[in-house]
């Protein structure tokens, strides 16, 4: 696989306490990893084959499938779900699912939702940030983050014991405490507009979009809204 090629990645920022204290979930990532050593990050990574084809308990919500489909590759919003989903599931052990049957055979990564008779729960997450990672970096991502509330997950929320060890020191960080830690850049800019919005969950009417490429950096909104200036 080419390291230099933008993947398509999914985010999830899952907020508990949202109308009271709000407290995101957050991990540190190690200090060899090639991608943002030593920062504290969201649950995320790269879509994988097996997400675009996985059963969903209920249908993807709207308006998030739009605004995914915009200046996007067809058909990709099923996959962007699945797979914020499952990297929640693999960096944190924590599922958000709901109960229902596995038609046909279950891929590897997904063997833990089908054993506890759960499959991925699109319902609770809202799309509301795009990001394209700068050029230069040993690896680009064009991720797509989701927010939803922690009262949607089928399991304790304290229990970090089915976790992968991608990410360490797991937490629920207050809100008011999150920019004390060692964040990226763009990990600031989306939690900016999350408190923004809070205690709202909800979809955005646009979605802010950091586009970069090769010529020039830009900062748009999905939804119809012209590019800012």
């Amino acid at each position: 696989m080419d390291k230099t090629a933008i993947r398509n990645a999914a985010t999830l920022i899952l907020v508990r306490d949202a109308t009271t204290a709000p407290r995101i979930l957050m991990g540190q990532r190690g200090a060899q990893a090639a991608f943002m050593p030593n920062r504290v990050v969201f649950p995320g990574g790269a879509v994988d084959v097996d997400d675009h084809s996985v059963p969903f308990a209920n249908t993807l919500p709207e308006p998030c499938v739009s605004r995914l489909s915009e200046d996007s590759a067809e058909g990709l919003a099923p996959g962007l779900f699945a797979a914020a989903i499952r990297e929640l599931w693999e960096e944190t052990g924590l599922l958000l699912g709901a109960a229902g049957h596995w038609p046909g055979d279950v891929p590897e990564d997904w063997q833990g939702f089908a054993s506890r008779g759960l499959l991925p729960n699109p319902g609770p997450l809202s799309f509301v940030f795009r990001a394209i990672t700068p050029p230069g970096r040993p690896r680009r991502f064009d991720a797509r983050f989701f927010l939803a509330d922690a009262e949607a997950l089928a399991c304790d929320p304290d229990d970090f014991s089915h976790a992968s060890d991608e990410l360490s020191h797991l937490q629920w960080i207050p809100l008011t405490e999150v920019r004390n830690f060692n964040l990226p850049f763009i990990t600031e800019v989306v939690l900016a507009e999350v408190s923004a919005a809070l205690p709202a969950l909800d979809a955005p009417h646009s979605v802010p979009f950091f586009k970069n490429n090769e010529e020039e950096s830009l900062f748009q909104r999905l939804g119809g809204v012209s590019p800012l200036g």
